[in-house]
């Protein structure tokens, strides 16, 4: 059985479509509100890992907060990123999902999940 940590932010019509697939096809999650409570300085370590080709994936660069800190995050050195991420949830992409506390998806894609909890 996966484990699986869902961070999400309720008044997110993504993340409210991603629990309601996950909901739908009987995925046992812990949910954690990602602006409340946002991921530890490790996870948001293993997630830049994983995105480190494309960084700006973990932003949420369409939100408020992220506009305005009017920064290029490509100047930003690692602690940085992980500083500005663990102190502001609203900054990181949502849903941010980790499955077995090694694979992330960010923000909700259907054939993504699917494809793995299938």
């Amino acid at each position: 059985m996966k484990k699986v940590i869902f961070y999400s932010y309720p008044k997110c019509s993504s993340c409210r479509k991603a629990s309601k697939w996950l909901d739908q096809n009987n995925i046992d999650y812990q949910f954690i509100d990602i602006v409340k409570d946002p991921p530890s300085t490790k996870i948001l370590e293993l997630a830049l890992t994983q995105f480190s080709l494309d960084i700006k994936k973990i932003f949420n660069t369409r939100g408020k907060s992220f506009k305005s800190i009017n920064i290029n995050i490509f100047d930003l050195t690692r602690k940085k990123i992980i500083d500005l991420l663990s102190n502001d949830g609203k900054l990181i992409k949502r849903p941010f999902l980790i499955i077995n506390e090694s694979k992330f998806i960010l923000g909700f894609n259907e054939s993504e999940y699917a494809a793995n909890f299938k």
